[in-house]
């Protein structure tokens, strides 16, 4: 699959989402799409294009109506008018609570429809390979104001998460470069530390899933330094054509930023393609996670 079908898609990420998220609620709300066009005193080619995300005018109010059609709650419409009014452009910066509520994680529903996932850590544990401990320290500490009834609800998220990497049908191709430092950094404490370095070793083992630490000695492969990164590739369709195109995303304290131009895209590419090669191969790499592992526990 390459860049070039990506940008023969021609719409943005926000419309997208916005389309598959009015089909779901239309399906939920067991309207077909010509009864719904109907109650829009619309033709059902217009539904139609606006849940595909390649309708080229998107109206705030004709998505209010829907949402009023499909009976959603004030929630759930703001998720949907937010969408609708997000700039259409190639590169999307979606921060969290602004015009879509932060419980609404675009991120995890495009994840789930990957088919192949190129991470970049330097700093974290990604959350497909965390240990329930270690995901409870670190959430414990950014989601301040949560219960642990909250808690415990947010790790449960993530190895719902993680089960595309280990179901029996179809899963979903990793390749993870993770920082020597997201090794060392301690999170919870060593004993947390150590379960979760033999965790990514055992995960190595899984024929879809590929592990390098690239270590303190490489220096800065780039010449210079990297946000964490994820690139997403989704599968082609019976016709040969993406059903997605390519995004990269990445993260900061406050929110996300979606890139899908197809510059970005090829430069994340090669950037990860560079951090790859400069990490030793899968079996060294493991070596080292247990050689960590062990050391937590003697410092224990």
């Amino acid at each position: 699959m390459t860049d070039g079908q990506a940008d023969e898609t021609g719409s943005t990420l926000p419309r997208r989402q916005l389309g598959r998220y009015l089909r779901e609620a239309r399906e939920g709300a067991g309207f077909t799409l010509e009864r719904a066009a109907s109650l829009m005193e619309w033709h059902k080619s217009t539904l139609s294009r606006l849940e595909r995300g390649s309708t080229d005018r998107v109206r705030t109010r004709d998505v209010s109506g829907l949402c009023e059609i499909y009976g959603l709650n004030e929630e759930r419409t703001a998720v949907a008018t937010g969408l609708a009014e997000q700039t259409p452009a190639k590169s999307w910066w979606h921060t969290y609570g602004d015009l879509i509520p932060a419980w609404f994680n675009l991120y995890v529903g495009l994840e789930a429809g990957a088919e192949a996932l190129a991470t970049y850590q330097p700093l974290l544990i990604p959350g497909l390979l965390q240990t329930p401990d270690y995901t409870r320290a670190i959430d414990r500490l950014y989601f301040t104001n949560d219960s642990e009834e909250e808690l415990e609800r947010r790790i449960q998220v993530r190895a719902q998460r993680q089960r595309l990497l280990t179901r029996s049908r179809q899963p979903t191709r990793a390749s993870f470069v993770l920082h020597e430092a997201v090794l060392r950094t301690v999170v919870g404490n060593r004993r947390v530390m150590a379960a979760q370095s033999r965790h990514i070793a055992d995960m190595c083992a899984l024929e879809n899933v590929e592990i390098r630490i690239l270590p303190f000695h490489t220096g800065l492969p780039l010449g210079a330094a990297l946000p964490p990164f994820t690139i997403l590739d989704f599968a082609q369709d019976v016709r040969g054509k993406l059903t997605e195109p390519p995004i990269v995303y990445c993260e900061n304290y406050t929110g996300s930023a979606y890139l899908e131009g197809r510059v970005d895209v090829l430069k994340f590419r090669e950037a990860f393609a560079l951090l790859r090669r400069a990490s030793p191969d899968a079996r060294p790499s493991r070596d080292l996670m247990r050689q960590i592992a062990r050391e937590f526990d003697c410092e224990r």
